[in-house]
C-alpha cells in the first residue's frame, strides 16, 4: 500500500498563490496509487497556472493539473508517452470551487464541485504496475522545466487557495525563498480591484483602434472608486482623470430585473481634436490629432499617472474596484498590460468594496 502520512489540516491557510512557485514535500511510494488530493475551497476570478504537480523518478514521469483560460487541463508524462487533456467548466467566475484530484487504476480522476469532469487514462507496455521511489509535489508551480509538458504555459498560478489535503501531507513545505503569502477575499466579485498604490498600463497602439471616425474612440468604465481613475499621454500632450471623492457607476441590470433603474457608466471619447466625458467636451484643442496619437502609441494607464510614486504630493492612485473596462466595446485584460503594479487584482475584486469605499 503507498505509505500514508498523518493530516496537515491548511484549514484557514488563505493565501494568493499569484506568482508562486512552491514545492510541497517528498514522500516515498510503493504503488502506482495515490489518494485523494483534494482543494477544498479554491477561487480566483482569473484563474490560471498550476495547480498541483506531483512526479516520481526525479521528474521522468509526471502529471500537472492546472488552468488554462480558467478551464482545467491535466498533461501527464509517462514512459517516454505525453498526455493533454482539458476540459470541464470554467473557473473563472470568482466563486469558490472544490477540486479532487485522484488515481483510479490507469486512470486519473478530476473532480469539481463533487462531479467527475475529466477521465484520463494512459497504459503502455513500458509502464510499470508497481511503482517504488519517492513522489515529489508541487503547489502552483513545477519542479522540472515547463519545456517537457506536450502544451507548454506560464505556470505561475494566479488564483487562491484557501483549504486543501494533499495525500495527508503533515511534513512541512519548502517555500520558494522570494515568495511572500498575500491575502485572498473571502467573498468577491468579478472586476479589477486597485487598493490604492499603483497602476496599470498600456500601450494604445496594442488596443482597439478606430472603426469611423465620426463615432471616435470609446472607453468605458464600471466601477466604484476614488482618486486618479485613468492618465492618457504622449510627447506633447496629457489628460488625467481624477476624482476626489467616491464615485459609483453601476452595471446594467439584466432585462427582467426587478430593479430597473437606468444603465449609467463613465465614457470617455477621443474624436480627432477632442475628448468628450460623458457627452460633454472636456478637452479641444486643433493642435491635437488624437486619432493618429493613439495609433502610433500613447500611454493609457489605469489607476494613476506614469512617474508618479506614492510619495510624489499630487499622487492619488485609484482605490476602488473596477467591475469592467472596455475599449471600442471590446473587454480589456489587465494582465495584458505593459506593466501592472503588483498590488493590483485582474480579476477580482472584494464583494464588500463599494461599501467600504463609500463608507468611509
Amino acid at each position: 500500500m503507498a505509505d500514508e502520512v498523518a493530516v496537515r489540516s491548511l484549514e484557514n491557510f488563505t493565501h494568493d498563490f499569484t506568482s508562486l512557485w512552491k514545492r510541497v514535500a517528498e514522500k516515498r511510494c510503493e504503488k502506482n496509487k495515490f489518494a485523494a488530493t483534494t482543494l477544498k475551497k479554491f477561487i480566483g476570478a482569473s484563474c490560471k497556472g498550476i495547480i498541483f504537480y506531483g512526479d516520481t523518478k526525479e521528474g521522468q514521469d509526471f502529471f500537472v493539473l492546472s488552468l488554462r483560460d480558467g478551464i482545467p487541463e491535466v498533461q501527464i508524462s509517462k514512459a517516454n508517452m505525453l498526455v493533454s487533456v482539458k476540459g470541464g467548466p470554467k473557473l473563472n467566475d470568482g466563486a469558490w470551487h472544490k477540486l479532487e484530484l485522484r488515481s483510479e487504476g490507469k486512470y486519473v480522476v478530476v473532480e469539481i464541485n463533487n462531479k467527475v469532469e475529466l477521465v484520463v487514462g494512459m497504459e503502455s507496455d513500458q509502464t510499470e504496475d508497481v511503482l517504488t521511489g519517492k513522489i515529489r509535489l508541487a503547489l502552483g508551480g513545477m519542479l522540472v522545466d515547463q519545456k517537457w509538458l506536450l502544451h507548454p504555459f506560464n505556470p505561475e498560478l494566479d488564483a487562491c487557495v484557501r483549504a486543501g489535503n494533499w495525500l495527508n501531507l503533515s511534513s512541512l513545505w519548502d517555500v520558494e525563498p522570494s515568495w511572500k503569502p498575500s491575502p485572498c477575499f473571502l467573498e468577491i466579485k468579478k472586476g479589477s480591484y486597485f487598493p490604492g498604490s499603483g497602476l496599470a498600463l498600456f500601450n494604445t497602439s496594442d488596443l482597439p483602434g478606430m472603426e469611423a471616425e465620426e463615432k471616435g474612440i470609446t472607453i468605458e468604465v464600471y466601477g466604484s472608486w476614488r482618486g486618479t481613475l485613468l492618465s492618457l499621454q504622449s510627447l506633447n500632450f496629457q489628460y488625467i482623470l481624477r476624482e476626489d471623492r467616491a464615485l459609483t457607476v453601476e452595471l446594467k441590470k439584466e432585462s427582467g430585473s426587478s430593479n430597473t433603474a437606468e444603465s449609467t457608466k463613465l465614457t470617455l471619447t477621443l474624436l480627432k481634436h477632442s475628448l468628450v466625458l460623458n457627452g460633454e467636451t472636456v478637452l479641444k484643442n486643433k493642435s491635437i490629432d488624437l486619432f493618429s496619437s493613439w495609433m502610433e502609441g500613447m500611454s493609457l494607464a489605469f489607476g494613476g499617472v506614469p512617474g508618479e510614486t506614492e510619495d510624489s504630493t499630487n499622487a492619488r492612485h485609484l482605490q476602488g474596484c473596477l467591475e469592467r473596462i472596455l475599449i471600442q466595446g471590446q473587454d480589456i485584460d489587465l494582465d495584458q498590460a505593459v506593466f501592472k503594479h503588483v498590488s493590483i487584482s485582474s480579476h477580482s475584486c472584494p464583494a464588500k468594496a463599494v461599501n467600504e469605499l463609500t463608507d468611509s
